[in-house]
């Protein structure tokens, strides 16, 4: 047993920031930011402005925020001839510079009852990475690890600037690897290579990458398809840390089958198998530090540096003092433990929740691969298998019987057609705008996307008179969403499935004289050709592409709904005519004497809104021309004065 005294001492002594001593020097080849570098990296406190976002069919996770900045960071960290660039340097001020290792505790190496605990197994302190003997811990791994100028660069990378995010994925590493290190070595693999999810993800199960790989292996849709996690529009097994942890072991074992070595395997689960063959077999080796040399051209950056990486993630994550951290940094999870029951319907989240009597966040977290606020159509023959919160199974099952079906939610899938608003699909459904965003996990649209699918909550006995039981479970959806944050636009607000985003030109815009000429700019609508542009003008097809410069191939693009052209008539435009539900420019009938003003009948998929849009007024002004109350039950062909009288 070590000297409480002179632990005391030692602690004691150790300094404080402002005289802390400095990182040890880098290994070869290891980026060292200079002073400018620094100042650029430090910048101001201040965080650039948000800029707002798209409308998406799923939320992003924080954890795929976090796994993108991490991996800029890398770059500018160990890219020896980049220089951060302002999108890098962004995310760095978020983080500040690290926090100097402690290296008074070298001085207490001297005491034999130090000398002890190291023999037991603990190492002290290490600061000279490059003289580091890695054999006196090798056999504390079932995976080969070696110390590599690059595995030293990417220790002081998670020492240093990665600092953050490695204490994240320690902390998560306690959850996961109790069960995924099981399933690795059923399957014979080394159970530490487990580390290899640590990179990709930090074992995060809703971690999702630019290259649309998810879950805590990081399966891109094909692979994870190949190795049996289904996908669809309930559920994503590559987010199930189980499945998806049996899957990666079959796609590891096949690599390792194929190519020979563990670097070579882990390095194809980053590029791909057949690249990592054709190196080998050009080279004639199966050295990864051979094929990887910068010389050589066939491995991108990121494969280079996927093995090296691995190999400090598990080093550190074993021996974590030894490498500069405190134990106390870390706040570990516990480890992941559920019960499962059987589900033979599509169930509401909540509902199971309450049943259980657990927060409806403890299942989801058990249960990542759900998409939706629910659980997949099932039945008694076919149930679906759900986790739930350790010892709250027997719970569940006993009140989940008393729940009586009008108390419960059934659901039906939409997909959105052109013309589709949020609240137009509620009506239809006797559901609830809030509802349906909730149930699709979302927080607020303004528009749909075309062909895209939504869970529809609908209540059971659907048609019971207001406050009845048959709404109850409605009621409480509804609740739910606005307290998590849901809103839902006005109707009048909403941008109907399929509108065009850019502007949409109408017919002849304006009219102006130039070079003592008069020209028409004119805005493609749907069905016109340049025959018929020329006809309603009284000039030459051949004319208006010379004016507009078009030649036989460009005049088709240049006919697009939207597009602009310049026509020189020799005589005034004819009257805009209305064609197949287009936007039409005319006087008012005779119906509308004493009010003149433009007239536009409504077409298919329109609503007030687009309408407004295109006409440049706004939706409360042709309400009052038109003296509309009621904007959600609009006929179509009914015609709307567009323009004041």
């Amino acid at each position: 047993m070590p000297h409480f005294s002179l632990l005391l001492l030692v602690l004691t002594s150790v300094p404080t920031s402002k005289d802390a001593l400095t990182m040890p020097p880098a290994p070869p080849g290891m980026r060292v930011l200079g002073t400018e570098d620094k100042q650029l990296l430090l910048g101001s406190a201040e965080e650039p402005e948000a800029t707002p976002e798209e409308d998406s069919a799923e939320e992003v996770e924080p954890e795929s925020t976090e796994l993108e900045e991490m991996r800029a960071l890398e770059g500018a960290t160990l890219d020896p001839g980049a220089r951060p660039n302002a999108e890098v340097l962004q995310s760095l001020r978020r983080l500040g510079l690290a926090n100097p290792l402690r290296q008074r505790m070298l001085d207490a190496l001297e005491e034999p009852t130090f000398r002890e605990d190291e023999a037991e197994g603990e190492l002290a302190l290490i600061t000279d990475l490059a003289s580091f003997d890695v054999s006196r811990i090798q056999g504390k791994y079932d995976i080969p690890v070696e110390m590599q100028p690059l595995v030293a660069q990417y220790i002081q990378f998670f020492q240093g600037p990665g600092r953050k995010w490695f204490r994240k994925w320690m902390e998560r590493s306690t959850r996961y690897l109790p069960v995924m290190q099981p399933i690795l070595e059923a399957n014979g693999l080394p159970r530490d290579t487990v580390y290899l999810a640590m990179i990709e993800s930090g074992f995060s199960t809703n971690a999702y990458s630019w290259a649309h790989a998810s879950g805590p292996w990081q399966f891109i849709a094909s692979t994870g398809r190949q190795y049996g996690l289904h996908q669809d529009f309930w559920v994503d097994e590559r987010r199930d840390p189980i499945k998806a942890t049996k899957a990666a072991a079959r796609y590891l074992k096949d690599l390792h089958n194929e190519l020979g070595h563990w670097y070579l395997a882990w390095a194809g689960y980053n590029t791909g198998s057949g690249r990592v063959r054709r190196l080998v077999e050009r080279l004639g080796t199966k050295d990864f530090w051979v094929i990887s040399a910068p010389e050589e051209k066939g491995l991108a950056l990121e494969t280079r540096h996927y093995v090296p990486k691995l190999i400090a993630a598990a080093l550190i994550s074993k021996h974590p003092t030894a490498f500069g951290f405190d134990e106390k940094d870390f706040a570990y999870e516990p480890p992941l433990s559920f019960d499962e029951v059987k589900i033979n319907d599509a169930t509401d989240l909540d509902v199971i929740a309450r049943a259980a009597g657990v927060d409806v966040k403890e299942v989801q977290e058990l249960n990542p691969e759900l998409r939706r606020w629910c659980t997949p159509p099932a039945s008694a023959k076919n149930p679906y298998t759900l986790r739930l919160p350790k010892g709250s199974a027997e719970r569940f099952a006993e009140n989940f019987a008393r729940i009586a079906p009008k108390e419960r939610l059934t659901f039906r899938v939409h997909k959105v057609k052109k013309g589709d608003t949020l609240s137009q699909i509620a009506l239809k459904y006797g559901s609830a705008a809030e509802a349906i965003l909730q149930m699709n996990r979302l927080k607020s649209v303004k528009t749909l996307r075309l062909n895209a699918e939504l869970v529809i909550p609908v209540p059971n006995g659907r048609g019971g008179g207001e406050g009845s039981g048959q709404n109850s479970a409605l009621a409480r959806k509804v609740a739910q969403a606005r307290s998590s944050g849901v809103t839902v636009l006005r109707p009048e607000d909403e941008v109907p499935a399929g509108t065009p985003r850019g502007p949409v030109a109408t017919g002849p815009i304006k009219t102006e004289v130039i070079n003592g000429r008069k020209r028409v700019t004119y805005g493609v609508q749907s069905g016109d050709s340049l025959w018929a542009i020329a006809q309603r003008f009284q000039v030459n097809a051949e004319d208006i592409r010379k004016w507009n410069n078009l030649s036989a191939r460009t005049s088709k693009r240049a006919l697009k709904v939207g597009s602009v052209l310049y026509v020189y008539p020799d005589n005034a435009p004819k009257q805009v005519e209305e064609r197949a539900g287009t936007v039409i420019a005319q006087r008012a009938p005779a119906g509308n004497a004493g009010r003149p003003g433009t007239v536009h009948e409504l077409a298919a998929g329109e609503s007030i809104w687009s309408v407004a849009q295109r006409y440049g007024v706004t939706v409360e002004d042709i309400k009052r021309w038109n003296n509309i109350k009621d904007t959600t039950r609009l006929p179509t062909g009914l015609r709307l004065v567009v323009k004041a009288p």
